[in-house]
């Protein structure tokens, strides 16, 4: 939020401080908080109120008229989101009465399912452009232990990046882990990745120059690599590997997760290890699994051939 908006509103300033510094979301994360708060209390300021004057249809009204302006509704039920949010904050520590948006619900809309890979497009990808390549051994090394990683362990680009030469035990097979919000996890790092790894720790030196960075991945200029890096590398990859589709960091971490599920039925293991804070958000690749099963029963099962 600009230093204006601050001074014009200094609740939402304070629940964007609370954000930022006590629960640690992003910056990004933040801002997306500021622009849906300031778009309600702009609605409410045309119509003579604060958003402590808010009543249940004041903001019910809102979402109407968010969809009139055509958001989609996953893009209305965040905003509600954000909104409960703010007034949860403002009754605990700014002497707000009431919360306007409890009881409201955002319009209905069907979650879309993530983009995933199959088993074998994983391998395809993986196994499939290192002899592609014209890159150098230390950029191939570096590349293929990155990507090894992120489908070994399903982590986030930002959680890669963020590693350090510390974080992660070859002998063990572990690798500690700060995810959204700054929570610390552990996580297995498979085999395949381990070796990956430590032929790249091997050709990492070469890239330093001299200089001492506790990065994990670097760059060539021997500066830690930033998650746009790791998505454009991957893609190039993909496109080497004879996979024809594009291929971004979070389908593999979506692929870790749905393999896992199928392979072990284990919604709270793969949970623990995605980091997520809520089950629900893991139930999405219950639907995942759903689909690869539905699929192989109707193409196995002699009397499910369904009508076209």
């Amino acid at each position: 939020m600009n230093e204006n908006e601050s001074t014009r509103h200094p609740h939402i300033a304070a629940y964007l401080q609370h954000l930022a510094a006590e629960r640690r979301l992003s910056p990004n994360t933040v801002y997306g908080y500021e622009h849906d708060l300031l778009r309600l209390v702009k609605t409410l300021e045309e119509n003579g109120k604060s958003m402590a004057d808010a009543g249940s249809t004041d903001v019910r009204e809102m979402i109407v008229k968010l969809r009139k302006q055509g958001l989609s509704p996953p893009s209305v039920a965040r905003n509600l989101s954000s909104w409960r949010g703010f007034y949860s904050f403002a009754i605990q520590r700014l002497g707000y009465t009431h919360n306007p948006s409890i009881g409201l619900k955002p319009p209905k809309f069907k979650r879309s399912l993530p983009e995933t890979l199959s088993p074998d497009a994983c391998t395809q990808l993986l196994d499939g452009a290192k002899s592609q390549t014209t890159d150098s051994n230390v950029l191939l090394a570096r590349d293929y232990a990155m990507f090894e990683l992120l489908y070994s362990s399903g982590l986030r680009v930002s959680e890669l990046t963020g590693m350090n030469l510390l974080d992660i035990d070859l002998k063990t097979g572990e690798a500690r882990v700060t995810g959204k919000g700054n929570k610390m996890r552990v996580v297995p790092v498979g085999r395949q990745a381990c070796k990956a790894i430590e032929a790249w720790l091997t050709w990492r030196p070469t890239l330093l120059g001299g200089k001492d960075t506790t990065a994990l991945f670097i760059s060539q200029r021997g500066t830690r690599l930033c998650a746009r890096s790791v998505e454009l590398r991957l893609d190039r990859w993909a496109a080497r590997s004879g996979l024809g589709q594009s291929v971004h960091p979070h389908m593999l971490r979506h692929a870790f997760a749905s393999h896992m599920l199928q392979s072990s039925g284990d919604l709270r293991a793969v949970q623990e290890m995605l980091g997520h804070a809520s089950i629900s958000t893991t139930q999405i690749y219950t639907h995942l699994d759903w689909q690869h099963l539905a699929k192989v029963y109707d193409t196995a099962h002699p009397r499910a051939h369904r009508k076209k």
